[in-house]
């Protein structure tokens, strides 16, 4: 569906850290802040992390992910609000039907990247 981007491992230090692995829980929301985005549940010692578009995970994020649909360089992707579009126009209907939208994250030594 998409590529994701995110900080590097950092023992999971809020704001610094990427993701650990595991099995999440996915809910779409609206701020006027962030408008449509998605966050994930129950991230052990996290919180309020995040899918919103960015294109470089060094500049643009603090401990969440981004959705892009082409991977440019590390930690960097191409077409960030394309992708969470994308992500929105499955989520949010699937919400509405009380649908539970999980994310699994595994480590794969062999990869910089995760894709979703």
């Amino acid at each position: 569906m998409c590529n994701t981007i995110e900080l590097l491992w950092a023992n999971n230090r809020r704001n610094i850290s990427c993701t650990p692995e595991g099995v999440y829980e996915i809910i779409p929301r609206f701020l006027k802040r962030f408008h449509h985005h998605l966050i994930l549940k129950n991230v052990k010692e996290r919180s309020y992390i995040l899918f919103h578009p960015a294109n470089n995970a060094k500049t643009d994020l603090q401990g969440c992910i981004a959705p892009v649909n082409y991977l440019s360089g590390f930690g960097k992707g191409l077409y960030s609000k394309d992708a969470m579009k994308k992500l929105l126009s499955l989520a949010c209907p699937a919400k509405d039907r009380k649908e539970q939208i999980t994310l699994t994250i595994k480590s794969q030594n062999y990869e910089n990247y995760r894709t979703l």
